[in-house]
């Protein structure tokens, strides 16, 4: 399985989750395997200004699953949607953590995720 997290800066698992997928600096891609995890990479979100779909378009390019972000709009959860990439939405602090909290079951469920204008 493949996550990408939407990531304020290159630290890996040190990184804090960004609160907006499309704008933010930087994806760590992690690959887990059997609940561990096998590899760790930092892309550079290559988009500063970004028209719809292209974000959502690199991402699906990276083979991810899943994606993590604090907030995402409506439109890219359909693109997202429609490359079948599952989106955790509404989540805050370090990439370790939550990495661990979606390998322990935390966020098996995806619900309606939170948009970028929702508080």
């Amino acid at each position: 399985m493949r996550i990408a997290i939407a990531s304020n800066d290159h630290m890996g698992l040190n990184s804090q989750v960004s609160a907006h997928f499309g704008k933010c600096p930087y994806y760590t891609i992690v690959d887990i395997e059997n609940g561990n995890i096998e590899t760790i990479k930092n892309l550079q979100n290559p988009f500063s200004e970004h028209t719809q779909g292209q974000v959502p378009a690199f991402i699906n390019e990276q083979k991810v699953n899943i994606l993590i972000t604090g907030g995402i709009g409506s439109r890219a959860i359909d693109f997202f949607n429609n490359f079948d990439i599952k989106v955790i939405s509404g989540i805050s602090g370090r990439i370790a953590n939550i990495l661990n909290d979606y390998i322990n079951g935390k966020y098996n469920e995806v619900s309606t995720p939170k948009t970028c204008k929702e508080k």
